[in-house]
């Protein structure tokens, strides 16, 4: 095949989402130190300025997954630049949290739109330069949706599986999906999350918010801990390199021990996993 081919010769051509923080900037500049041409999906034109100056390998392209224009213009700067993309890294993220009660509808439709509809968008955009390609959605733990108060990035995360499960099954150019489901990762995405949730909470009247404020308030510190507690970068990183290199990549990886036994949860009957579920949540009320 023609990608095993290219990646013999270390030169994949390799585009990713979400590239100005966390994983999706520790993947580019690693893929970008190992010969591979990168296209870096930024939003920010110092973001563009900074990883360009890190390597010549690295070509920063403005792209707003929840925008289609933005997608519409990033496909025709990589078109220009290229006939094809041998890998399709969909990273980019949010996490909007809170119970279900409250949380504001136009905040899940957000958590949809760059989780979920951005990446499928995307493909369908970027299709005539997949050919013969890999598709790694960096997914989570969390589309095991055993995860009270973060259902909505739960949600966007199992949809995002679903229908690129179906895609797998039903593209006609040959296109391999790989779901990676990594553990709590230390990334700048749950400061973000915690702000946003903050901000939104204040919000919720009173008669409301106090159902719900002991459980907030421990759930905002231990979200601010998977920055020191949660799993580094480089593991996941790591990971992914591992799976470009495969001959013949599974369609799911778990990275971590918490992704394993989330797996391991989902699979229970759902009286027994709801029990063990409001058994740990008493801890945080």
């Amino acid at each position: 095949m023609l990608i095993i081919r290219i990646m013999k010769e270390n030169k994949l051509k390799v585009l990713i989402t979400g590239s100005s923080s966390g994983i999706g900037r520790e993947i580019a500049i690693r893929l970008a130190k190992e010969g591979y041409k990168v296209f870096a999906g930024i939003r920010r034109k110092i973001d563009k300025e900074e990883l360009e100056s890190l390597s010549e390998n690295i070509k920063g392209v403005y792209l707003d997954i929840a925008n289609v224009s933005s997608i519409e213009k990033a496909f025709w700067y990589v078109a220009k630049n290229t006939d094809k993309i041998d890998v399709l890294i969909n990273n980019a993220g949010i996490a909007n949290a809170g119970p279900v009660e409250l949380l504001d509808i136009k905040k899940i439709k957000e958590q949809f739109d760059v989780n979920t509809f951005g990446a499928v968008a995307l493909v369908q955009k970027f299709m005539p330069l997949l050919h013969n390609s890999r598709i790694i959605n960096i997914s989570s733990m969390a589309s095991y949706g055993i995860f009270p108060y973060v259902s909505a990035y739960c949600a966007s995360k199992r949809a995002l599986d679903i229908l690129f499960n179906s895609f797998a099954l039903e593209n006609k150019d040959n296109i391999k999906v790989i779901s990676v489901k990594p553990s709590s990762v230390k990334t700048p995405i749950w400061n973000k999350s915690v702000k946003r949730a903050k901000e939104y909470f204040d919000t919720v009247p009173e008669t409301q918010k106090e159902k719900y404020t002991s459980q907030f308030v421990s759930l905002q510190k231990q979200a601010l801990e998977n920055n020191t507690s949660a799993i580094d970068t480089f593991v996941v990183v790591d990971k992914i390199v591992k799976i470009l290199k495969k001959k013949n990549p599974k369609s799911s990886y778990n990275i971590g021990k918490q992704a394993v036994f989330a797996e391991i949860l989902s699979k229970l009957p759902s009286e027994i996993l709801f029990k063990i579920l409001r058994f740990a949540l008493k801890r945080y009320n």
